[in-house]
């Protein structure tokens, strides 16, 4: 009992650490946005550019599928749900409710998080192991306003971006499906959904792609800076990245709904 005591406070110590580290770098990151520029070292567009490109334009294809196979889920299962009570027309409704406030930034947040939290994860992870962070330091340069903040202005604008993909691709999907089952066009589909819904559904999953992209680009750099243990360690802090975002993305998900629909 005292061993396994000893090893719940050592554990519950380090991810209290490591939470202070990463609030460490989100202080050290907005320091560097807001003020960068007063002390004549701003934040480069062209890094900020290119982390976009990376993380989001080369993610749209397989956004785009990923949502539109959702969408036509939701309504496969809708359909099929609401078929013995004779309201298969409220599956316009469901769909684009589901779509808009969940789905959509669930989805593009797995995504990005496997796709490009990993990416950064080993990115940084392999300029620690092979010492490129300490010629950073060595030179002048500050590896979070270099790198960190670069990545975090990145995320916090793509992600959204992904999601309003997402949400038009999600409720297309359902459109195709539902129109062959309902003998309606898309386009009247289509204009039924953006009849039902409301400002305040789109920016509830716009809110969650904001968090997301922060609890994703946070523990990406922040697994990539603690790599210890040569290209063994990048692994393992890239498998942690995924890992810990994902699960962080769900548990965040089900905060926010939790509160937002209240």
């Amino acid at each position: 009992m005292k061993q396994f005591a000893t090893q719940v406070g050592m554990t519950f110590t380090a991810a209290i650490v490591e939470l202070g580290y990463v609030f460490v770098l989100l202080f050290e990151a907005l320091r560097w946005i807001f003020l960068g520029q007063l002390r004549h070292q701003p934040v480069r567009m062209a890094h900020v550019f290119h982390e976009a490109m990376q993380i989001g334009v080369m993610a749209v294809p397989i956004v785009a599928i990923l949502c539109m196979a959702v969408g036509t889920m939701l309504a496969i299962q809708g359909l099929e749900t609401l078929k013995p009570y004779g309201a298969q027309g409220q599956v316009i409704l469901g769909i684009a409710v589901s779509v808009t406030r969940e789905f959509a930034a669930l989805i593009v947040g797995i995504v990005v998080a496997g796709r490009s939290g990993s990416a950064i994860a080993a990115r940084i992870g392999t300029m620690m192991e092979s010492q490129e962070i300490d010629a950073l330091r060595a030179i002048g340069i500050d590896p979070v306003r270099y790198i960190v903040a670069p990545v975090l202005i990145a995320m916090v604008i793509v992600v959204p971006a992904l999601t309003v993909l997402g949400i038009l691709m999600g409720m297309l999907g359902g459109a195709i499906y539902s129109s062959m089952e309902l003998n309606i066009a898309v386009l009247t589909y289509m204009e039924r959904s953006f009849d039902v819904l409301r400002a305040w559904d789109i920016a509830q999953g716009l809110i969650k792609s904001v968090i997301f992209a922060a609890i994703i680009a946070l523990i990406g750099v922040s697994n990539g800076f603690q790599v210890t243990g040569g290209a063994e360690g990048v692994g393992r802090a890239t498998t942690r990245a995924v890992v810990l975002s994902v699960s962080f993305i769900v548990i965040a998900d089900m905060i926010f709904t939790f509160f937002l629909t209240r």
